[in-house]
């Protein structure tokens, strides 16, 4: 099914972001000692990303990490010498990479659950959805929060 392997590249992104996470936060901590409780939240929201199943709970641990990593890339407004770390540029530019990477993700996979939420509901696919109990997929949804511009207070 289409809807499947759209959402299996999210999954790939969402992982690939997992994976530079650590590098990141390694990073960051060096310079801002004292923002452990970010760190902190971090490392239990990517546990939760790795854990996560299903869409909707993909989701919403997705938009509580996006927070998070916008606050340490905020963090790092702070610190003049970490902003011109050769280390954190490369890391910056993969996540930001990889956070484009992921919309796209998004979009695609969106766009595949609006193209089958459609076929379902049209004659005479309505009629074999019923009979073989086919349901409509669920949209990978941003929330409120993730809308919202960063607010960083020290």
């Amino acid at each position: 099914m289409h809807v499947s392997e759209a959402f299996s590249q999210i999954d790939v992104q969402l992982k690939r972001r997992t994976d530079l996470i650590p590098n990141l936060v390694e990073t960051v901590k060096g310079y801002a000692k004292h923002e452990k409780e970010i760190f902190e939240k971090v490392a239990e929201q990517r546990q939760n990303l790795v854990s996560a199943k299903g869409v909707e709970e993909k989701a919403k641990v997705n938009n509580q990490l996006s927070e998070t990593l916008k606050s340490i890339m905020a963090i790092a407004e702070n610190y003049p010498d970490l902003k011109a770390s050769q280390n954190f540029m490369e890391l910056q530019e993969e996540i930001s990479d990889t956070e484009n990477k992921i919309a796209y993700a998004r979009q695609f996979y969106n766009s595949t659950v609006m193209d089958y939420n459609t076929k379902l509901k049209v004659f005479p696919n309505v009629f074999f959805a019923k009979l073989f109990n086919f349901k409509e997929a669920e949209f990978f949804a941003a929330n409120e929060a993730e809308k919202q511009p960063v607010k960083v207070q020290f």
